[in-house]
């Protein structure tokens, strides 16, 4: 991938811990392209997918037996070849790495989840940031997003710290909590969404003062 000079934000982030908040709210502040839905349609347009589809199975890693069923259909006599194999999990990821890389070098941008700090790890002007927080705001959070109970909150996120690390881990080879693979992690919960948008800023600032283009 060639390098680029311009600034390419990504953001890792737990679930209901505010990274679609604050990645649009940078995208805005900073007149940058925010890469979230184009990346879905692109590869749902590659593979004739769904958004939603691609949507749900966003750093997530299907099960053996789910991609078992993908290659075969069982009949009472024998296995029969689908005539619509849907792309793996290693197939949707490398797509979206090119759409990643593509956007990335095109636009000054924003990039949410999908292994973004990695994916883009020549990137010169890269900055990734890892969002977290305490697991009652963010149940609220997802409650409030999603209009669900809070054990239905509860569950949802567990179930997705679970996925995001072992997509995270399949694919990087990297842990998806250890701060080394970030430049700035921030506790959301404790410091609000609006005033981690301020922060990020902040940091922004000090960076391109250190090395401007």
């Amino acid at each position: 991938m060639k390098n680029t000079t311009h600034l390419v934000i990504t953001i890792s982030r737990q679930l209901g811990s505010g990274g679609a908040y604050i990645g649009q709210a940078l995208a805005k502040k900073l007149n940058l392209y925010y890469a979230d839905n184009d990346i879905i349609q692109k590869v749902a347009e590659k593979y004739s997918l769904s958004e939603e589809y691609l949507t749900k199975r966003d750093e997530r890693i299907e099960s053996i037996w789910k991609s078992f069923l993908k290659f075969s259909a069982f009949s009472s006599e024998k296995f029969i070849p689908s005539d619509k194999v849907e792309p793996t999990s290693e197939e949707l990821f490398n797509a979206e790495t090119l759409v990643i890389q593509h956007v990335a070098k095109e636009h000054p941008s924003v990039v949410i989840g999908r292994c973004g700090f990695h994916v883009l790890k020549e990137m010169p002007n890269r900055i990734s940031i890892y969002l977290h927080s305490d697991l009652l705001s963010r149940q609220r959070r997802v409650q409030e997003v999603y209009g669900i109970s809070a054990e239905q909150a509860k569950e949802m996120i567990l179930q997705s710290d679970k996925d995001r690390a072992q997509y995270i881990q399949t694919f990087t080879g990297k842990k998806w909590t250890d701060a080394r693979n970030y430049h700035l992690t921030i506790d959301t919960g404790a410091l609000g969404f609006d005033r981690s948008v301020e922060l990020i800023l902040q940091y922004i600032a000090i960076k391109t003062k250190e090395n401007p283009e």
